[in-house]
């Protein structure tokens, strides 16, 4: 449940590269990571920037339609190229590596502010681990990463 009561659906972050791949299941994480923007805090233009690559990261079946053929520095919408295929945010390790690191910074010095409890904390910071081992390999191979969201 969330503050104010209503509860969260379930959702998984998919991440891969050619380098390997992993799939985030904790609604924390979507919720306070990869959403964080979406939060009623005050956030300056450097942390909207910032978090932008992870807010861009869409609904691999029902894509907003604003969303698609959006970039930014270091990533962009990738379309389904066919009915088999999905959309997905093609980032590069190194940016997507970044936000990720200040979206987590942000979520350590506003805990309080977002009503974060200690067991999400520790939620996301497992599926941070996770994440943070596929965005290196992928940096290694010099491979973008790519992410979507199902629910």
């Amino acid at each position: 449940m969330v503050p104010g009561g209503e509860s969260w659906p379930m959702i998984h972050v998919n991440v891969s590269s050619s380098a390997g791949g992993c799939t985030l299941g904790t609604s924390a994480f979507f919720r306070y990571m990869v959403r964080l923007a979406d939060h009623d805090v005050k956030l300056s233009n450097v942390d909207k920037e910032e978090l932008q690559v992870l807010a861009a990261i869409p609904h691999a079946l029902e894509p907003e339609e604003d969303i698609l053929g959006a970039f930014g520095r270091g990533w962009r919408i990738v379309p389904p190229r066919d009915s088999l295929d999905w959309t997905v945010l093609e980032a590069s390790p190194r940016r997507l590596r970044c936000a990720l690191e200040y979206a987590r910074n942000l979520l350590w010095t506003r805990a309080s502010e977002l009503r974060i409890s200690a067991k999400e904390i520790a939620s996301i910071e497992e599926e941070f681990d996770a994440l943070d081992g596929v965005v290196r390999r992928a940096e290694a191979a010099g491979v973008p990463v790519n992410l979507s969201y199902v629910t």
